[in-house]
């Protein structure tokens, strides 16, 4: 059971990184990429967790909060940045 969920957890977390990949690559605006990095992120955190949920260890804790934080920051000033750039 154990390495059936890996498999499945592993082409889910692959199928979603190729599609954000490639809105990250084709646009067609900023913040449609920054959209897309922020997905690339949360698919990163939600894979260090199923990582640390299958493996069964908190180690990987501090790494969580460090993405989290370092996600949630760079979104809201890449925003920052687009609004004033529009306006």
């Amino acid at each position: 059971m154990n390495t059936f969920l890996v498999v499945v957890l592993t082409a889910l977390f692959s199928v979603t990184t190729l599609l954000v990949l490639v809105r990250l690559y084709r646009g067609p605006s900023l913040l449609d990429r920054v959209v897309a990095a922020d997905m690339l992120l949360a698919t990163m955190v939600g894979a260090v967790a199923a990582e640390a949920a299958v493996n069964r260890h908190a180690s990987t804790l501090p790494v969580l909060v460090v993405l989290s934080l370092l996600g949630f920051v760079g979104s809201v000033s890449l925003v920052r940045f687009a609004v004033r750039e529009e306006a």
